[in-house]
């Protein structure tokens, strides 16, 4: 019984993975329960992380430290110069996720850099990469400097690494390094900086054999052009595998045209149409690609595509009959965020709002009843009591409009609501792209 009663634990512990709050009060109940839940608390530890727990969890993490290695350091620093109690658990050995990105940020605020954060970073990265770590998930802060494939236990630690986050930036010998030791990595999270790009990062993606995640974060510019025809060149070579798919401009306001877009608007649909149909998931609204790069996108996806469940995409109003076509050949949308520039639309007196939404009530596929709708100004009601009318009928809509349309729709949401039109009307600032149901937390 005693068996079982752990084994169904365990289960709970893993429908609770991402409920922080309960898994905590599990903690209090006694101690088998303790040892089910810290392995699930602390796979991920930096997960919802808030700013005034950092030093706390610094704390436990420092707690786990050899006597040498304290003495070595208290010298320097007076903040390890109080008393430190040996945790009850060897919380580390759970974790899975190795987040570098924000070690190196709590370090940066208890110890100015200059003095000697680069000496704790390099002790806390060797109390995490032992011989009985295995991570799975791994985020490189930029500028990052520690050679982490050169310390004794990492080929150990990150052979079975399926997560990696880094800046394109960061040196040659660490990519190389890492490239050695990572054949495995599914999801690739990428940053790429104005210049300075590393080409390492190419010989890494193209040592991976199960890739099939990829999302880039990009500074445009033209001393990254050449940087980034070649990396999609290489990401084009796991096309086939590729089924989800994120591209993201940090440094272009949204409805902001750039100079250069033809650069990477061709890149992109050349990977989306050498997708072999298994893209599922597609990430490409916060760019603003106007008129034939809009266009040719949208044609990408629909030739391409077929099997798409998730697609955030900025539509322009030239290219309705486009976004149609869209509609009709991906038949598995499931939930869609539409960007959608209709400043114009209320400077001509345009009705393509209304076009839009006549579109999606005649071409939506069976399964289509996520709605996210993102406007450059407010729409008018009369259109969506339009939209909502028209609806009836199909199956109850999940609907999240931008910040600014929200509170001015919402009573007239309210009454859909209640006539079983509107399942959820909410606001799509407080969620991921493609959650409709959980917040962000």
């Amino acid at each position: 019984m005693a068996k079982l009663n752990k084994d169904v634990l365990y289960l709970i512990s893993k429908e609770l993975q991402d409920n922080k709050k309960t898994l905590n009060s599990c903690l209090l109940v006694n101690k088998t329960w303790s040892e089910i839940f810290i392995p699930t608390l602390w796979k991920n530890p930096w997960k919802d992380l808030v700013r005034e727990n950092e030093i706390l969890l610094f704390d436990i993490i420092i707690s786990h430290l050899s006597n040498d290695s304290r003495d070595n350091l208290i010298q320097y620093f007076n903040f390890l110069k109080s008393s430190y109690q040996k945790p009850l658990f060897d919380y580390i050995s759970f974790c899975k996720h190795l987040n570098l990105i924000v070690i190196e940020r709590i370090i940066n605020t208890i110890i100015d850099k200059k003095y000697g954060s680069p000496i704790v970073e390099s002790v806390i990265l060797n109390l995490f990469i032992k011989e009985n770590r295995k991570f799975t998930h791994l985020y490189i802060p930029n500028r990052f400097d520690h050679q982490i494939h050169l310390i004794p236990d990492a080929k150990c630690c990150f052979l079975e690494l399926q997560f990696l986050c880094c800046h394109t930036t960061i040196d040659d010998n660490i990519l190389n390094g890492l490239t050695e030791i990572c054949k495995s990595i599914k999801e690739l999270e990428l940053f790429i900086g104005w210049s300075n790009n590393k080409y390492g990062i190419v010989k890494l993606i193209e040592n991976q054999k199960e890739l099939y995640d990829i999302r880039l974060n990009y500074y445009y510019s033209s001393n990254n052009e050449s940087f980034f025809k070649i990396l999609i060149t290489s990401l084009i070579k796991f096309s086939n595998n590729i089924k989800y798919f994120t591209s993201k401009s940090l440094s272009i306001p949204f409805f902001q045209v750039f100079g250069a877009v033809e650069i990477t608007a061709k890149s992109l649909t050349s990977l989306i149409e050498n997708t072999s149909g298994n893209l599922i998931e597609i990430k490409i609204g916060d760019t603003a690609y106007n008129g034939f790069f809009n266009k040719r996108i949208i044609q990408a996806i629909y030739l391409n595509c077929p099997n798409l469940r998730y697609l955030k995409l900025f539509v322009e109003n030239n290219n309705l009959l486009e976004f149609e076509k869209l509609l009709i050949n991906c038949q598995y949308l499931n939930g869609l965020f539409i960007l959608f520039d209709n400043q114009k639309i209320i400077d001509n007196q345009d009705n393509s709002h209304n076009d839009l939404f006549n579109i999606l009530i005649k071409s939506s596929p069976t399964n289509l009843f996520k709605f996210k709708l993102w406007f450059t100004s407010n729409i008018k009601s009369d259109s969506l009591k339009l939209f909502f009318d028209n609806w009836k009928g199909k199956y109850p809509m999940l609907l999240q409009l931008s910040l600014r349309d929200y509170n001015d729709n919402y009573h007239l949401a309210g009454i859909y609501k209640a006539k079983g039109i509107i399942k959820r009307y909410d606001n799509e600032a407080y969620y991921e792209d493609f959650e409709w149901i959980k917040k962000k937390v």
